[in-house]
C-alpha cells in the first residue's frame, strides 16, 4: 500500500511532492517531501482553534542538524530569493506515504528515518525519529520555526512577538502572540539553548505561481539539543494543549491502531482502495459537540455544504463509517433555512451561507444512498424526511435568489450576479460562468428530489403526498428531453432560460445519466455519453468546457482573476470521473465496466504525484493535466471511491466470509 519514492538530489521533483496529516477536528499538519513549505497553508502543527475552522499555522517547521564530532549534517531545506539553504534534500533517499508520511536520510555513517503523525482528535502532532544506523553517539539539534498567524496569512519580522517560552524537563512553550493558542514541545531528554531570533524571507513557490505574496519572515526561539546512538527511537510531540507526561510512541501507536482499524473495516481490499480509504479519513471531522462535517479540501476549504452532500457515499458509506454519515446529515439537517442547507460555514464561526441552488437538492441523493446503504429507517424517518419536505415546499413556492418552480414544474434559479451552481467561479461581482434559468443539473437533481421524496411518502407518509410527488416528477420527466435536447450535437443544452438555450459542452449534462433516476436514457444516453468522452473525458477527470470552444482555456495558472477566469473553462474535474463511471456502466453494461477499469488504472498513478495519498481538486484542461488548486479534495477522493466500489465493482473481497480477513497488501485495484 506504500508510496516510497526515491529523490536524492532531485529538488524539482521533491518539492513538488506533497504530504498531509489531519486530526479529525479541522487542523493539520502538511508540507513537501524535502520538508521545504513551497505553500502559505504549510505548518508542522495547524490546529482548528475553533474545529473544524479557526486554522492557525502555529508552528511552521521543525529543523533537524545532525552532528559527529566536529561535522554536521543539515536535514532541512528552505527555498530563499535565488537560492535553497540548507541543501537536505541532497541526503533524503526517499519520501514514502503508507499509514504515515515518512522520511529517511543518511549522511556521515548515519542512516535516519522520520514519521510524522496527526494525532485524531486533537491539536496535537508527533514526530517520530529513528536512528537506523550509526558509526557511535551523534548529537541531534532540532530548530522550531514559529509563524503564529491566521493560515491564509503571511507573517513578518515584528517586536510583538513574544520572544522568552518556557523551558524544563523537556517541555518547552511558548504563546507568540496575545490570543494566539500557546505552542508545546516535548523533547524528552533534550536541553534548550535560548537563540531567539527572525529568519527573513522564506519563499512559497506555490504561492509564487498562484499570483500571490509568496515570502515570509518566522521566528525561532532557539534550539533543542540531545545525545542519540544507534537503534534510538525518539518523539518530539507538538501541541497546543499541555502534552507534559504523554508518551509520544504511545500516542503515535494509537493513531496507528486506528488508521489499520479503519482500513480493515472498510471490508475494502487492495493498495488503491486503502490508500483512498485513509484519504478519506481525512475529511471528515467534528462539528459541535457530537456532530460531524466534511472539510472539502486541504490545506484552504472549510466545509461547504454541496461538496459535503457529493462527497458523503464515498467518503462515509463506502467505506462502512455509518455513524459519520449519520451526524453529517443531522448537522446540516440542524442548518436548514427557507429549504436550504447553507453552501458555506465561514472560516471564522459567522452564521452560514445560503447561496447555492444545487447543494439542498444533493442531500437527497445522499440520504436516499444512506438509507441504502444502512437500512437506519427509523433515522431518516424521523429526522430527514421532515427536513426534506420543507426543502420541496419552499422550492415549490420560492426561496433565496429566486430559486423556485416554474410553471411547467422545472425549477427556476438566478438573478444577475448570482452565480449559485457548482460552477461558482466570481471576479469580484462578476459571475465568470452564469446559469440563471434552468441549468440541466440543477433540473436531474429537481426531478431526483421529486421522485425520492415520492418513494419516502409511498412508504411513510400519506398516499396523497406521494400521489402529488409523483405526478409532479412525471411533469418534470416528461418536460425534460423536449427542453433541453440538441438533437444537432447530440446532447444536452446546457442552461434554458426562457427562449434561450445554451449549447455549450460542459459535463453538467453527464448527471442526467448519473443520478439515482436517469432522465436520459435509451439511444439519446449513448450518443450523450459519447459527446462527453469525445470533448470533455482526459485521464485526469472530464474538462468542463470543450476544447474547441473559444473560450476554452488550457491552463489554470496565474493572478487569482486569471485563475477565476480558467476554473470553469476546461479546467478538468477528477470528482466528475464518479457520475460518468456511474453513467458509463448504466449506459454500456459490462463493457462500461472494463472501459471504467481501465481509465481507473490509468489515473491511479496520481495518487504518486502532488498531494501523495489523495487526489487534488483540478487539472489542467490541456495535456500533461498537470495537478492543480487543493492539493487534496474530498469529493475528488469520494467520488472515485464510491464509483470504483458501486460501479466498477472494484475493491469487494470475494465472499462475505473474506470481509474480515483478507490481507492488507492484496492488489485488487
Amino acid at each position: 500500500m506504500s508510496s516510497r519514492i526515491s529523490l536524492r538530489g532531485n529538488w524539482e521533483r521533491a518539492s513538488r511532492l506533497e504530504w498531509l496529516e489531519t486530526n479529525g477536528l479541522g487542523g493539520y499538519a502538511s508540507s513537501t517531501a524535502v520538508g521545504a513549505n513551497t505553500r502559505r497553508y504549510h505548518g508542522l502543527l495547524v490546529p482548528a482553534t475553533i474545529p473544524p475552522v479557526g486554522r492557525v499555522v502555529l508552528l511552521s517547521k521543525l529543523e533537524e542538524r545532525i552532528t559527529i564530532g566536529d561535522e554536521s549534517w543539515d536535514l532541512a531545506a528552505n527555498q530563499f530569493p535565488g537560492a535553497i539553504h540548507p541543501r537536505g534534500f541532497e541526503l533524503l533517499d526517499w519520501f514514502e506515504r503508507d499509514l504515515f508520511p515518512s522520511f529517511e536520510y543518511s549522511a556521515g555513517g548515519v542512516r535516519l528515518r522520520k514519521t510524522i503523525a496527526a494525532i485524531h482528535g486533537e491539536n496535537t502532532t508527533v514526530v517520530v525519529y529513528e536512528i537506523l544506523d550509526a558509526p557511535g553517539e551523534i548529537e541531534i539539534e532540532l530548530t522550531p520555526f514559529v509563524a503564529g498567524r491566521d493560515y491564509h496569512g503571511l507573517t513578518f519580522a515584528n517586536a510583538a512577538i513574544r520572544k522568552e517560552g518556557t523551558f524544563g524537563g523537556g517541555t518547552f512553550s511558548l504563546t507568540p502572540y496575545e490570543g494566539t493558542p500557546k505552542l508545546f514541545l516535548v523533547i524528552p531528554g533534550s536541553s534548550f539553548t535560548p537563540a531567539p531570533d527572525w529568519h527573513y524571507s522564506f519563499e512559497y513557490a506555490l504561492e509564487q505561481e498562484r499570483g500571490l505574496e509568496a515570502h515570509e519572515d518566522l521566528f525561532t526561539p532557539g534550539h533543542f539539543s540531545l545525545p542519540l546512538k544507534r537503534g534510538v527511537r525518539f518523539v518530539v510531540i507538538a501541541s497546543v494543549d499541555d502534552p507534559t507526561g504523554r508518551d509520544g510512541l504511545a500516542l503515535f501507536d494509537r493513531e496507528r491502531n486506528r488508521r489499520e482499524r479503519l482500513i480493515h473495516s472498510s471490508g475494502l481490499v487492495g493498495p488503491l482502495a486503502q490508500k483512498l480509504v485513509l484519504a478519506a479519513d481525512q475529511f471528515v471531522v467534528r462539528r459541535g459537540a457530537n456532530l460531524r462535517t466534511i472539510v472539502a479540501g486541504y490545506p484552504w476549504f472549510t466545509d461547504w455544504g454541496r461538496d459535503t452532500m457529493i462527497a458523503l457515499p464515498g467518503l462515509c458509506l463506502t467505506t462502512g463509517r455509518f455513524d459519520d454519515a449519520r451526524k453529517i446529515l443531522s448537522a446540516f439537517a440542524e442548518s436548514v433555512s427557507e429549504g436550504m442547507i447553507p453552501n458555506r460555514f465561514p472560516d471564522d464561526g459567522e452564521p452560514p451561507q445560503y447561496n447555492t441552488a444545487d447543494a439542498s437538492l444533493w442531500l437527497f441523493v445522499a440520504v436516499r444512498k444512506y438509507l441504502e446503504a444502512t437500512r437506519d429507517e427509523p433515522f431518516v424517518r424521523e429526522v430527514m424526511l421532515p427536513v426534506l419536505r420543507t426543502i420541496i415546499a419552499w422550492h415549490r413556492r420560492g426561496t433565496r435568489h429566486d430559486i423556485h418552480e416554474d410553471d411547467d414544474g422545472l425549477l427556476v434559479c438566478g438573478a444577475p450576479g448570482d452565480q449559485l451552481t457548482w460552477m461558482d467561479a466570481r471576479v469580484g461581482e462578476e459571475a465568470v460562468t452564469p446559469r440563471i434559468g434552468k441549468p440541466v443539473e440543477i433540473n436531474a437533481l429537481w426531478f431526483n428530489a421529486l421522485a425520492i421524496l415520492e418513494s419516502m411518502e409511498r412508504k411513510w407518509g400519506e398516499p396523497a403526498n406521494a400521489q402529488d410527488l409523483a405526478f409532479r416528477a412525471a411533469r418534470v420527466h416528461a418536460r425534460f428531453r423536449p427542453l433541453f435536447w440538441n438533437e444537432e450535437a447530440g446532447c444536452l443544452y446546457d442552461v434554458v432560460d426562457g427562449r434561450d438555450r445554451d449549447p455549450t459542452v460542459r459535463p453538467n449534462q453527464i448527471f442526467a445519466l448519473s443520478l439515482p433516476y436517469p432522465v436520459i436514457e435509451g439511444e439519446d444516453a449513448e450518443r450523450l455519453l459519447v459527446v462527453v468522452e469525445q470533448k470533455l473525458l482526459t485521464p485526469a477527470g472530464l474538462r468542463t468546457l470543450a476544447p474547441d470552444d473559444p473560450r476554452f482555456v488550457e491552463t489554470y495558472a496565474g493572478d487569482p482573476s486569471t485563475r477565476d477566469r480558467a476554473y470553469h473553462q476546461g479546467t478538468v474535474w477528477p470528482w466528475l470521473l464518479g457520475p460518468y463511471f456511474t453513467a458509463l456502466v448504466r449506459v454500456r453494461g459490462a463493457r462500461g465496466i472494463e472501459m471504467g477499469r481501465k481509465i481507473l488504472a490509468r489515473f491511479e498513478p496520481h495518487l504518486h504525484e502532488a498531494c501523495v495519498g489523495s487526489v487534488s481538486e483540478i487539472f489542467d484542461g490541456s495535456s500533461p493535466h498537470a495537478p492543480r488548486g487543493c492539493a487534496a479534495q474530498a469529493w475528488s477522493v469520494g467520488e472515485i471511491l464510491r464509483a470504483a466500489v458501486e460501479d466498477l465493482g472494484l475493491a469487494l473481497p470475494e465472499s462475505p466470509e473474506a470481509r474480515g480477513a483478507e490481507p492488507l497488501d492484496r492488489m485488487i485495484i
